[in-house]
């Protein structure tokens, strides 16, 4: 008879979990995202979060979300999947799965693909109907990666920091 806990969360829980306290070094006020990518034997490979690359302060670049290309985040922040891939210590991401509090863009769908991830869990879908998400679901269809939506279990995690 075995004494151990019954309670403890799932892989997806830990991994889905991650990847939401990697969204919270994000310093984005409207979005905030993170990624961790996963090997097939549970193993963290690598984690990101959205934000502006080593070496930009984000004093000296904006936030915004409206104005010009130059006035706005979209020209320099990194999203937290493509993070992920570059922080990477391990090059061979093949079989990886990542997780991601929301589905990918285009832009880091390609990466994804281009380091033969496997699989991607996501946590949030907002963007469904954009064409970024349209076109990321037909390049992972293309590539036969699986995607699915994290299927929350209603536990709360609470960490005192």
């Amino acid at each position: 008879m075995s004494d151990k806990r019954t309670d403890y969360i799932s892989w997806d829980e830990y991994f889905m979990g991650v990847a939401k306290l990697a969204s919270m070094r994000s310093k984005d006020p409207s979005t905030q995202v993170g990624a961790c990518i996963v090997d097939k034997d549970n193993y963290i490979l690598s984690v990101g979060y959205n934000g502006f690359p080593i070496g930009c302060d984000d004093e000296d670049f904006p936030w915004a979300r409206a104005g010009g290309m130059l006035d706005t985040k979209y020209a320099f922040v990194a999203h937290a999947e493509l993070n992920a891939i570059l922080n990477s210590k391990e090059g061979n991401l093949a079989g990886s799965t990542v997780y991601v509090t929301l589905f990918p863009c285009n832009e880091c769908t390609k990466a994804l693909i281009q380091k033969r991830v496997a699989k991607v869990v996501y946590f949030d879908d907002k963007y469904h109907d954009t064409d970024a998400s349209k076109a990321a679901r037909k390049m992972l269809d293309a590539a036969g990666v699986i995607y699915e939506q994290y299927k929350p279990s209603g536990r709360k995690a609470e960490i005192n920091l």
